[in-house]
């Protein structure tokens, strides 16, 4: 009997490491095979990953390997999330690679940035805030914001305003994303911003032109 809940958290983390290594060994995302997984992803993100609401996040251009990694992540139960939960837990890992191929095959619309922002965004964006200890943005979302695929760096250009806003203010107020290595990036550097600099970030990312980067 003493023993049964140290088992109990052996099977889970043998779970988890089980999961964590069928995701690797998945073949390369699919993105016929993923736009006709999509259907059920699109009442909320839109067919072409662009969604129409601001608090669902746009999926279009967004890299393979970070879709895939979050749905991972959401079906584990390690990202917390009782939207996408139930979504998650009936796929594959090769089904997230599917469709993560797929949307990452999809331009992002964008929109225009608040001109009153982009002079304090950029200056984060691009050089970081030493005096706050806050890092450049691109050094890990790119130059241009498309992210860094290699890396599982998510894109952030195009992606709504009021998204990255919530997202940002959430991680500085300590609201996890799990616990490996990516998720703890985020909330040490968000507890470092004021609410005018998180503002001005997001409007700068939802302006970053990645549909007229990419062709």
């Amino acid at each position: 009997m003493v023993f049964r809940p140290v088992f109990a958290l052996l099977m889970l983390a043998t779970a988890g490491l089980a999961q964590a290594e069928s995701v690797e060994r998945a073949g390369p995302g699919d993105a016929k095979a993923g736009e006709a997984k999509s259907a059920v992803c699109a009442a909320c993100h839109a067919a072409d990953g662009n969604s129409a609401i601001a608090m669902y996040p746009k999926l279009a251009g967004q890299n393979e390997a970070y879709i895939a990694r979050q749905l991972a992540q959401f079906k584990s139960g390690q990202r917390d999330n009782a939207i996408m939960a139930p979504f998650a837990a009936t796929l594959s890992a090769q089904d997230m690679n599917d469709l993560g191929a797929f949307f990452a095959s999809k331009l992002p619309t964008s929109d225009l940035a608040d001109s009153a922002s982009v002079e304090r965004a950029q200056q984060l964006y691009r050089a970081g805030d030493a005096k706050l200890g806050v890092p450049a943005c691109m050094a890990c979302h790119g130059p241009d914001g498309r992210g860094m695929a290699g890396s599982a760096y998510p894109q952030l250009a195009g992606q709504w305003a009021d998204y990255v806003q919530a997202k940002l203010t959430e991680w500085r107020g300590d609201v996890s994303w799990g616990d490996d290595e990516h998720a703890k990036i985020m909330p040490e550097i968000a507890k470092r911003l004021s609410d005018k600099d998180i503002a001005d970030l997001a409007s700068y990312a939802q302006g970053l032109h990645t549909a007229d980067a990419a062709k």
